[in-house]
């Protein structure tokens, strides 16, 4: 058994305001006994500005955001998946990138999202991340201390492959930070969810942007952790906070024994 927790944010466009936000929802969640902390997706530069992000945006060796996080890491001693973060590869290549600190504040691994948000919801909203970041290749994992973690990023949720590979993989364990839409979220985010949880027998734990951000964009906010069977465990519905819950491994892996589904393709 190990206990998680899901950080909500409304994040903006200065990184040290969303760092010290982090920073004291990290200290609750630790507070509640958490072994396994994870932020949403871009937690420390909201925005898709491609040139206000080179402007901004550093390498991992140089990003303020993660180096504040991995002192937390260290000095209390916890895992902190960072849901993402824009990092700079060159003069103009960006990526959103989910980053897995360990109980000494160390990199063991990240993600690069694989799927571009390219979408046009209506006339007044439309969203083309592929002009701002450039798209990972790779799919993630990495064996946790109560079992094997797959990695994704938001809009990955919509495709069922990519999950299908990491339980494969054996995963135990999905991780969706997200920033997903107002619009979008509305109608799909309980339910993509809790379809990635079942078809999988894998716990989900989705933390997210919630609210009104400064440039007007809406996130929807739920942050959510679900089992293996499609409950619900713990929901945040618009504010900034978090929500923690006790984890049994063993629970994905009896369903699997009682429903080998994973073997049938």
């Amino acid at each position: 058994m190990f206990r998680v927790s899901c950080i909500q944010l409304k994040s903006n466009n200065n990184i040290l305001n969303n760092l010290n936000k982090t920073s004291k929802l990290i200290i609750k969640a630790v507070k509640q006994k958490a072994d396994f902390i994870i932020t949403p997706e871009v937690s420390s530069h909201f925005s898709l500005n491609k040139k206000e992000l080179l402007k901004v945006c550093t390498s991992m060796e140089n990003d303020l955001y993660l180096k504040g996080i991995s002192k937390l890491a260290k000095k209390y001693k916890k895992w902190i998946l960072i849901g993402s973060l824009i990092i700079k590869l060159s003069n103009s290549k960006l990526v959103n990138r989910s980053v897995l600190l360990d109980t000494k504040g160390k990199i063991k691994t990240y993600y690069d999202k694989i799927h571009m948000y390219d979408v046009v919801l209506s006339k007044k909203e439309k969203y083309f991340e592929s002009k701002s970041f450039s798209a990972g290749k790779k799919i993630k994992t990495f064996k946790l201390p109560w079992g094997k973690l797959g990695l994704s990023i938001c809009y990955d949720l919509r495709f069922p492959n990519l999950y299908r590979k990491l339980a494969k993989a054996g995963s135990l364990f999905l991780t969706v930070p997200s920033a997903f839409t107002e619009t979008t979220g509305k109608k799909h985010w309980h339910s993509l969810l809790k379809a990635r949880a079942i078809e999988n027998f894998c716990y989900i734990f989705a933390p997210a942007q919630g609210g009104t951000h400064y440039n007007g964009r809406k996130t929807f906010g739920h942050s959510l952790i679900v089992s293996p069977d499609g409950q619900i465990l713990k929901e945040l519905k618009k504010s900034e906070g978090l929500i923690t819950a006790s984890i049994n491994p063993n629970f994905s892996k009896n369903l699997r024994l009682r429903i080998p589904s994973l073997k049938s393709d």
